[in-house]
């Protein structure tokens, strides 16, 4: 079969591409594809927002390839543009199945069917996506034989109800082949919007803690998968051969969880002669002095922790399990081993006040990270938190495309949406804009590199405060 993976066209114009300014390759198609090929299918990934693709040159692509089978991979902001790409799909070529797949319609699966979808992968899409490719080859649209097909839901044409099969366990990761990076743009990929030669790596997969915020657990799960050291060093290797990569960054939500993996991996970098630096994320309670120093000593130039709250209550009611004496310990274990950490912070929680998510912003100022993400929390479907939200009426915003969580969708208890819309901005006003900060940018050469993340953002930020500056007193 001729299957053509695809994100949606004309999503590289979404707040959540626009502002980041990175690409990275959709590592998710990519395991998908492997498996199809290696199953004997001809596979084609079409990475919209990388090649910055329209809607016109897309579908251009689409009809030139003449798929038997598309399938889209969708997340909630670009959920809209992958209905609308669907639809035309109906259009202009009606004989051709449509799967789609990813974390949004695993959840909201009724709302794909609803949208043009025919049949609906969820979860972890490699082995299912095979069986079903091989029963749509085989078979056609049966649906005695798709009924039996584990990780779908489809709507039935006899009874027009829907047909959710049993979920499909977990691969074993050192199973599936390595995801097809020859047919992704590799030439493309970029970091602070610079052309680097990077490999984007998922070495695990699952987390055990179910944050309510997060889709984390109720995707992948809430065991902890690592793939064997010795795989992942010969994926590398092979990616540091065939495309020159010389950063890798690690996909995977918490790389501290797996010590005896990255001694490991470590360990097979220097065997191989494998000069590479990395980056990754980590969670606070899985650190120690020794472990961190040993990932800096070893070519770490980034790690990445998610932090959310400066509230111990809050902490606690999220699920996070951390302690805020953990975060302080390691911010300052950054600071005497000389290393780069970035801290993320979440404002919003709905039981939160304005004055609880300003001294979340201060503590992002105490503990001092190198770089501080801030977010609007986001209700995202799967997560106890849309559950919450929904229950308590909280949301105002339903337009997918705003759930990046740079944009507020909805209010808490005690503050408007409007509210939380502007403490984003006064946080990042406030942590970025500190004069120490910006000094310690320019000596450390990185300013031009934080001007690129923030882009505009950070030229208004600087003209608002000049021209505004009582206003950041309050």
């Amino acid at each position: 079969m001729r299957v053509l993976l695809t994100l949606p066209p004309d999503i590289h114009t979404l707040e959540i591409y626009k502002i980041t300014g990175m690409k990275a390759p959709p590592l998710g198609l990519a395991y998908i594809a492997a498996v199809l090929e290696r199953a004997g299918h001809k596979v084609k990934i079409i990475d919209t927002p990388t090649l910055e693709m329209s809607t016109e040159q897309w579908l251009s692509e689409v009809k030139s390839w003449k798929p038997d089978i598309i399938g889209f991979s969708l997340i909630t902001p670009t959920a809209p543009r992958g209905y609308r790409a669907i639809k035309l799909v109906r259009e202009e070529l009606p004989d051709v199945p449509v799967i789609v797949g990813g974390i949004h319609p695993t959840f909201m699966f009724k709302e794909a069917l609803e949208n043009g979808a025919d049949i609906v992968v969820r979860g972890e899409g490699e082995y299912t996506a095979a069986e079903l490719i091989d029963v749509l080859e085989r078979y056609g649209f049966d649906e005695e034989r798709l009924k039996k097909v584990r990780g779908i839901a489809f709507k039935s044409k006899r009874s027009e109800k829907i047909v959710l099969t049993p979920e499909r366990p977990p691969p074993d990761l050192d199973e599936l082949p390595w995801p097809a990076r020859h047919l992704l743009p590799m030439d493309k990929y970029t970091l602070f919007g610079k052309p680097i030669r990077i490999i984007h790596v998922m070495a695990s997969r699952g987390c055990p803690y179910g944050c309510m915020y997060c889709s984390t657990s109720y995707f992948f799960g809430r065991r902890v998968r690592i793939r064997s050291a010795i795989r992942v060093a010969d994926e590398i290797e092979e990616a540091v051969y065939k495309y020159k990569a010389k950063h890798v960054v690690f996909a995977d939500d918490d790389i501290g969880v797996g010590r005896k993996f990255m001694t490991d991996l470590v360990a097979e970098f220097k065997k191989r002669g494998l000069d590479l630096t990395f980056a990754c994320g980590s969670r606070v309670d899985h650190m120690t002095k020794e472990y961190m120093k040993f990932l800096y000593d070893n070519g770490c130039v980034a790690l990445y922790f998610g932090v959310e709250s400066a509230s111990q209550e809050t902490l606690n009611r999220i699920g996070k399990k951390i302690t805020i004496e953990q975060v302080e310990r390691v911010f300052q274990w950054k600071k005497e081993l000389g290393g780069f950490a970035t801290a993320s912070f979440i404002l919003g929680f709905p039981w939160e006040t304005i004055d609880d998510m300003k001294k979340t912003v201060e503590f992002a100022i105490k503990i001092d990270p190198d770089y501080a993400q801030f977010t609007a929390l986001t209700p995202y479907p799967g997560t106890p938190l849309y559950q919450y939200a929904k229950k308590y009426n909280l949301i105002e915003d339903t337009n997918w495309e705003h759930y990046t969580t740079v944009r507020a969708v909805m209010r808490g208890f005690h503050f408007t949406r409007q509210q939380l819309q502007s403490m984003i901005k006064y946080a990042y006003r406030r942590f970025y804009l500190r004069p120490a900060f910006v000094w310690r940018e320019l000596r450390a050469g990185r300013l031009k590199d934080l001007v690129g993340v923030l882009g505009r953002e950070f030229f208004s930020m600087v003209k608002d405060f000049v021209v505004h500056p009582l206003k950041w007193k309050r």
